[in-house]
């Protein structure tokens, strides 16, 4: 590890981890398997890697503990403590970038990563010393939003070579360990060294405005920072239905229900379907779906079809893959008219739902 962090050409982040193993043991081995149950075994390894880095280097200690069955003359337990050096083979974990990301982005099968591994191992039983190797291979989950843990099944073979030793059985010990493996670690940033006279470029780079969506509109300008959109609309994307705002979705059709019913009717459903797809788009959005009435029928009779018409939209639009904690929904009656509700265009203005934003991420370091 030390020598890796010496090495000038080691520019990227160091990861180090520690992994633990216990699993269930089995004897392949006939002889052994007639002398020993079924036991157990538990591995602890530290590895060292370079992040995004195909290849870890691992130093561990195994032990392994098969107890001995009755009936024999021979009673004490097979046990083995088995120091290691080895290689770990894997796929790339994420950038300390998307690591740090949230929400991270969608990876195939939640992220989970396949492993192999190689041992050499120097075997201690007792008062006799021996050679034996170990492989295995696994699958790897990350746990929580920090990635701070991995956890997953594993299947490792372990042979000891017994050699010919003078009173001792010669045969070889063969075990199979399946078990879980649980890993946690850090990653270590090597800083970089700026020489005096790139440090004028660097205060430029500083300096230049963050534009994360590559749009030509800055992040601290920009409605949607993550999405790719025209300076026309604020820097969101164009939609055929429904216009992203900063503070509202706005549709550019009204939502048709059943006569004094909450039953959407199909010809809305394909702006609710590119409502669902902003939303999805942008991650950051939290938004408030609010019905409204006119003024005609009795006030309790008006709260509750609002109530309802804005339960169904937001059932429709979390059914179509967006979070139900980014919706919330409330009805208004005929408390907030748009229009006059004396003239028959006005209250049909005023039967309605809208979109309300409430949270977005316009920067990094907002806070919700």
């Amino acid at each position: 590890m030390f020598a890796l962090l010496a090495c000038p050409f080691a520019a990227r982040a160091l990861d180090l981890d520690l992994k633990l193993e216990p699993g269930a043991a089995l004897s392949l081995n006939g002889q052994q398997s007639n002398r020993f149950e079924f036991g157990g075994a538990a591995t602890l390894k530290g590895l060292v890697g370079f992040e995004g880095g195909y290849v870890n280097l691992a130093a561990g200690v195994t032990f392994l503990g098969l107890p001995a069955q009755t009936g024999y003359t021979y009673t004490s337990a097979g046990t083995a403590w088995a120091p290691s050096l080895g290689l770990r083979f894997q796929f790339p974990r994420e950038s300390e970038a998307m690591r740090l990301g949230r929400p991270h982005q969608r990876e195939a099968l939640h992220g989970a990563k396949p492993w192999v591994d190689a041992d050499v191992l120097y075997v201690s039983t007792g008062g006799l010393d021996r050679v034996g190797f170990a492989t295995a291979v696994g699958l790897s989950f990350p746990v929580g939003e920090s990635r701070s843990f991995w956890l997953g099944p594993f299947v490792r073979y372990f042979q000891i070579f017994q050699g010919n030793p003078a009173g001792f059985d010669n045969r070889n010990a063969n075990t199979i360990i399946l078990g879980l493996s649980l890993e946690t670690g850090t990653r270590l940033v090597r800083p970089s060294v700026v020489e005096p006279e790139e440090k004028a470029a660097v205060v430029v780079a500083v300096a230049a405005r963050a534009d994360r969506d590559g749009d030509g509109l800055a992040d601290d300008v920009d409605a949607c920072p993550d999405m790719y959109g025209p300076a026309s609309n604020a820097g969101c994307p164009v939609y055929e239905k429904i216009v992203v705002k900063a503070d509202v979705l706005e549709l550019k059709e009204k939502i048709q229900f059943a006569w004094n019913q909450s039953m959407i009717e199909p010809v809305s459903y394909p702006a609710l379907d590119e409502v669902s797809k902003a939303l999805e788009d942008n991650k950051g959005f939290r938004v408030a779906i609010e019905g409204h009435a006119s003024s005609e029928g009795a006030d309790d009779h008006n709260q509750s079809l609002s109530n309802r018409r804005a339960e169904a939209v937001l059932d429709y639009v979390a059914n179509h893959g967006v979070a139900r904690d980014r919706l919330v929904s409330k009805g208004f009656s005929s408390s907030r008219p748009i229009e006059s509700n004396a003239t028959a265009s006005g209250r049909e203005a005023n039967r309605r739902v809208e979109f309300v934003v409430h949270f977005i991420v316009l920067k990094e370091g907002s806070l919700q």
